[in-house]
């Protein structure tokens, strides 16, 4: 009774003027060769995250998106957002 566990990236996507990245991956658990767990997670990705935390697959298209000019843009608008105040009891 052999069980197996694999995660794979299943969708890489870009979206929005900011390029960000939205990751859909796939965990499968087998025992025997037959599927008896599949589940889904979905991260996203800014222009800010650093590349060489990616998974290979989502760096190399990160690395090809986020130019500098997108970054720039991506911080610039960061930098309009109102910043939460301190937290009050």
């Amino acid at each position: 009774m052999a069980i197996t566990k694999s995660t794979s990236n299943e969708v890489i996507e870009v979206v929005g003027e900011y390029k960000l990245i939205g990751v859909k991956k796939i965990t499968t658990i087998n025992e025997d060769g037959e599927v008896i767990s599949k589940s889904n997670h979905r991260s996203t990705y800014s222009p800010d995250t650093d590349v060489s935390t990616l998974d290979a697959d989502v760096a190399a298209v990160a690395s090809a998106v986020w130019t500098q000019e997108v970054k720039d843009a991506y911080q610039a608008y960061v930098a309009t957002l109102p910043q939460p105040g301190p937290i009050e009891d």
